[in-house]
């Protein structure tokens, strides 16, 4: 990706920087190289395959989800993504828009939504999915088809780990208070009015 340094480069300097301090190197440039294959993943396949048919990764995601899964809720489609609820509205928002997913209510509770692909969607997901996977092949292709199983093998268990103990783990660093809600990364401005 243009403007990072080189990964072996990275781990040097962080390397060099940390020196002798009491750090696992091995699980932190595991964790490290996980943000930094999926960034680059991303920006590739948004910059490649996804580019043609003006979708986002977090956009094809949601497809791909209400695809495989048929028509689901919007907090389990957004669960199932890995986004917020929030995010969700305006993802689904700009699909429907393009004629890619309808929002329907849900029959026993008009306050909640279901989404589900229109045939516009179905048919873009048909053709655009191997298209994905060609992609995933070519990011993959300085591993063997087993080491591209034990690799998945090994993410699958760290998401199994953070699925089974990260609630209790979050707990413990907390003292048992509940996490600070997050900020949307905006600051109010000075003389704005606190509301």
């Amino acid at each position: 990706m243009p403007g990072q340094r080189p990964i072996a480069e990275t781990e040097r300097m962080i390397r060099a920087k940390l020196g002798e301090a009491p750090v696992h190197h091995d699980q932190m440039a595991m964790v490290g190289n996980i943000h930094r294959a999926a960034a680059a993943v991303r920006q590739h396949v948004e910059n490649s395959v996804l580019r043609g048919s003006d979708l986002t990764w977090t956009g094809f995601v949601v497809l791909w989800v209400v695809w495989i899964w048929g028509r689901m809720e919007t907090r389990l489609v957004a669960a199932e993504a890995g986004i917020s609820k929030g995010t969700l509205t305006g993802v689904a928002r700009t699909l429907a828009s393009r004629g890619l997913v309808r929002r329907s209510e849900h029959p026993s509770d008009g306050r909640r939504v279901l989404l589900s692909l229109t045939d516009e969607g179905e048919e873009l997901m048909q053709s655009l999915f191997p298209q994905f996977n060609e992609e995933e092949v070519f990011v993959a292709a300085q591993l063997s088809d087993e080491e591209s199983r034990r690799t998945a093998d090994a993410l699958r268990r760290v998401v199994v780990q953070i699925e089974a103990h990260g609630e209790e783990r979050r707990r413990q660093l907390l003292d048992g208070e509940p996490p600070v809600p997050r900020r949307s990364g905006r600051r109010r401005a000075k003389d704005a009015p606190r509301t």
